[in-house]
This record gives structure tokens, sequence and C-alpha cells, in this order.
């Protein structure tokens, strides 16, 4: 993991510790979805599928929904019978380096 920056491996520890759930990790206005998690959710939610950074040399897949909406997007996972794990942000936004 040493090679991901510290909000990745935060990201991958949490996954590690739930990897059943979809886990949705705040970053500044949005929740994002990353690898595996990142395909299913834009599958399921119909959102775009992205990537942000790198993992052994290839692009992470990344997807995400405003945290204004979350509601609307938890509700359409919950009646797909899907757990999810959320992650908020702590700390001073754009103060942090992700």
């Amino acid at each position: 993991m040493s090679t991901h920056t510290p909000m990745m491996q935060q990201y991958l520890a949490l996954k590690a510790e739930h990897p059943d759930k979809l886990v949705l990790y705040r970053m500044g206005d949005f929740y994002e979805l990353f690898f595996d998690d990142a395909r299913r959710a834009a599958k399921l939610l119909d959102i775009t599928l992205t990537a942000r950074g790198t993992s052994d040399g290839a692009p992470i897949p990344m997807a995400g929904v405003p945290f204004h909406a979350l509601d609307g997007y938890l509700s359409r996972l919950v009646r797909a019978g899907i757990t999810v794990a959320i992650v908020e942000q702590i700390g001073v936004p754009g103060l942090s380096k992700g």
C-alpha cells in the first residue's frame, strides 16, 4: 500500500475492514468509490466511471456522487439490497492532502 497516497491507504484499510460493503468516502463535496466499488456503483446508479491516480501502474477506477444528493443514491442502493459504509471527512477541507 505504500505506493498509494495517504488518502488511498486509508480507503484501502477501511475497505479491508468492510469487504462486503460499498464504501463511500467523503472527499470535499463528493462521496467517492474506488476499484470494484466504483464499477459496481456506476452500474447500479447509472453514474460516470472515471479514474483517480494509479495502482500498480493502472488507473484506479473511481465514481462519485455529490454530497447534497447522497440520500437519493443511498435509497436506491438500499432498495437494491446493497449494504453501504459511509466514511466522513475529518479535518479542514483544502488543508488535507489526498
